[in-house]
C-alpha cells in the first residue's frame, strides 16, 4: 500500500502523537476569524473583558496540568514553546542561579559542576555543552547496555560543587523509564537541584513531581495527542531560576513573550483525555509492545535493541526499538513507507543525520549495528492489527531486497 493510501499506518508516535478529538475541538473557538473571535482569542495580559477571558482560560489550563502533574501550585508551571525551550530555560536558569545563590551564601565553586547523561535529548545535551565552554564542570554519565543510569554512577559523579543533575525520566528512542525519585534524592544529598526532562512520559506512565520529588520537570504537549508549539517547565517553589527569555514580564517574568492560550487550552484538553485512561492504555500498548517484540525477533537478521522484562528495568509501554543487520535506518525506513507504514531510526530531531544514535552508541552497541536501528512506536490509535501488518512488511522489506 503506498503512502498517502488509506491504510497508511503512522508508527512514530515517539516523534510526535497525532492530535486528539479533545484537543482540537478545546481549541477550534480560538481559530475563527474576525474581530468576533476576539472575545476568546485575545491578548491573556490584556485589561479589558477579551483580554480577562483569555487570562481566565490561560490559568485554568495551567491549574489543569499542575494538577496532572502533582504541582502544589499552578504558579509553578511555566508555559513555553515546547520541550526544547523548557530545557534550555532548565539548564542555563537553574544552573546560573544556582551559582548566584551560592555567591550570595558566600560558598560558590569556582568550577561548579553539572552532572546529565549521554542518552538525554539533544535539547539537554547541547546546553550542557555550551555550559561547559561557559566554564561549568558538565558530567555525563554512561548508562548500562539495557539504558539506564544507576545509582551508583550518579554518586561517584556526585561533589559538594554539583550545582545541578539533569537526568531524563524515559528515552525516546529505546523506551528505558529512570529511577527518577532514588537518584533525585542522591542529588538533593549533595545539594543540587535535580531537572528531569519528562517530555516521553507526561500521559503515558504515572508521572508526579511531589511523589518524584524533583525540582523541575520539562514537558511538550504534542507528544501527548495535542497541539505542537506549546510545552512547560515546573519550577518547584523556592527554586532559584534565571530567565532566558527577557521581554514584558509573563509568566511571573521567567518566561517573557505573549502566551499562547489556544495552544495552553489544547495542552491541558489532551493531558486531561491522556490521564482518564492512563493505567488501562499503558496495559494495552504493554501488551502490544511485548506482541511486537515477539513477532519481529522472529524473523531473521532482526534483533530487539533491549530485553524489556527484567525485574527492576521499565520500559516505555509503546516503544518497540530494534537492529537490523545488513540494513541502514534510513533504506528500511523508506521502504517501509513504501509499503505504507511510518516508522523512524530514532529521536526525530536527528532524523536528517547520518551518524548512528548517540544513545545507541553510549549503552555499547557498535557503529555498524546502531547504523541498522530502527523504532516504532505507537499508541491511542494503534491496533494490533497494524502491528502484525507491519511485522510482516519489515519480513519483506529485508528478505524480498
Amino acid at each position: 500500500m503506498a503512502a498517502g493510501k488509506a491504510k497508511y499506518s503512522y508508527l512514530d508516535y515517539a516523534a510526535t502523537a497525532p492530535l486528539c478529538e479533545e484537543a482540537a475541538n478545546a481549541m477550534a473557538p480560538y481559530f475563527a476569524a474576525g474581530p468576533a473571535n476576539m472575545q476568546s482569542s485575545a491578548n491573556a495580559n490584556s485589561l479589558h473583558t477579551p483580554g480577562r477571558n483569555a487570562f481566565n482560560a490561560l490559568e485554568q489550563a495551567r491549574r489543569e496540568i499542575s494538577r496532572v502533574i502533582g504541582a502544589r501550585k499552578p504558579d509553578e508551571l511555566i508555559f513555553t514553546s515546547g520541550a526544547t525551550e523548557a530545557d534550555n530555560l532548565a539548564l542555563f536558569g537553574l544552573a546560573h542561579a544556582a551559582v548566584e545563590q551560592r555567591k550570595k551564601q558566600g560558598t560558590a565553586p569556582s568550577s561548579p559542576r553539572i552532572i546529565s547523561t549521554e542518552i538525554e535529548h539533544d535539547a539537554v545535551l547541547n546546553p550542557a555543552k555550551r555550559l561547559s565552554r561557559e566554564g561549568f564542570d558538565v558530567v555525563f554519565l554512561r548508562p548500562t547496555r539495557q539504558g539506564f543510569i544507576t545509582e551508583e554512577a550518579l554518586k561517584d559523579a556526585l561533589t559538594s560543587d554539583t550545582v545541578l543533575v539533569s537526568i531524563q525520566t524515559a528515552n525516546a528512542e529505546i523506551g528505558s523509564i529512570q529511577r527518577i525519585a532514588a537518584l533525585a534524592a542522591h542529588a538533593h544529598a549533595a545539594g543540587a537541584v535535580f531537572h528531569t526532562d519528562a517530555t516521553q512520559a507526561l500521559g503515558k506512565i504515572p508521572f508526579d513531581v511531589t511523589e518524584l520529588d524533583v525540582d523541575a520537570a520539562s514537558f511538550s504537549a504534542h507528544k501527548v495527542y495535542g497541539p505542537k508549539g506549546i510545552g512547560a517547565l515546573y519550577v518547584r517553589t523556592r527554586t532559584p531560576i534565571s530567565a532566558q527569555m527577557l521581554g514584558g514580564g509573563q509568566e511571573s517574568a521567567r518566561r517573557s513573550g505573549t502566551q499562547n492560550v489556544a495552544g495552553a487550552v489544547g495542552f491541558a484538553a489532551a493531558v486531561r483525555a491522556a490521564c482518564v485512561s492512563l493505567d488501562s492504555e499503558a496495559a494495552r500498548l504493554t501488551a502490544l509492545r511485548d506482541h511486537l517484540y515477539a513477532r519481529v525477533c522472529e524473523i531473521e537478521g532482526v534483533n530487539a535493541t533491549v530485553v524489556v522484562g527484567r525485574e527492576g528495568e521499565s520500559f516505555m509501554p509503546g516503544i518497540v526499538h530494534l537492529l537490523v543487520d545488513g540494513f541502514e535506518s534510513e533504506t528500511l525506513i523508506l521502504r517501509l513507507d513504501a509499503k505504507g507504514f511510518a516508522v523512524s531510526g530514532g529521536s526525530a530531531c536527528a532524523s536528517h543525520s547520518l551518524d548512528p544514535s548517540h544513545v545507541l552508541l553510549s549503552m555499547g552497541i557498535s557503529r555498524n549495528a546502531a547504523l541498522g536501528a530502527l523504532r516504532i512506536s505507537f499508541g491511542r490509535y494503534t491496533t494490533k492489527d497494524e502491528l502484525d501488518a507491519f511485522a510482516d512488511a519489515l519480513n519483506a522489506c529485508i528478505h524480498s531486497a
